[in-house]
């Protein structure tokens, strides 16, 4: 009786996930790991987190009001099409999921996610893709970050 006691104890880590963070940035990898991640919080009767992280240009980097405009509806138009991917993702995995913007650099904003959404686990696509080559080296931190499990889907 008193083992079974001890055992209960610690059913919390065998028991899976409870929140699982997604970051997505509308490449293919992306919305893999965002599939991956559906079907693990399916398994795991987790919540699933979908993240988008917005960049915010540097002073230096932006080169006038245009072009944070421009980068500010990119995002919409990204943010749009997360949100519809994640739809038709929980159609087919029907598990509980909330969509998140931060704003930041992606690892950053992902730490700062995983944090405020309290997550067992945190997956990222292993994007090599023009323009997003900076995801690889956002996985290697938040796995060096040591705080939640990362799974990196290719």
């Amino acid at each position: 009786m008193t083992e079974q006691h001890s055992h209960h104890q610690f059913e919390r880590g065998t028991d899976g996930p409870k929140v699982i963070v997604v970051g997505v940035d509308g490449s293919d990898s992306s919305l893999r790991a965002a599939a991956y991640a559906g079907g693990l919080a399916r398994r795991q009767h987790a919540l699933l987190a979908v993240v988008y992280v917005q960049p915010v240009m540097s002073a230096g980097a932006a080169l006038g009001a245009p072009v944070a405009e421009t980068t500010d509806e990119i995002a919409e138009d990204l943010i749009a099409q997360i949100r519809d991917a994640a739809e038709r993702l929980k159609g087919i995995f029907d598990v509980r999921w909330e969509f998140h913007t931060f704003r930041g650099d992606p690892y950053n904003g992902l730490v700062k996610a995983a944090d405020d959404l309290k997550a067992d686990a945190v997956v990222v696509g292993a994007s090599e893709q023009a323009g997003h080559r900076i995801v690889g080296s956002v996985a290697v931190r938040l796995v060096k970050a040591g705080r939640w499990p990362v799974t990196v889907v290719p």
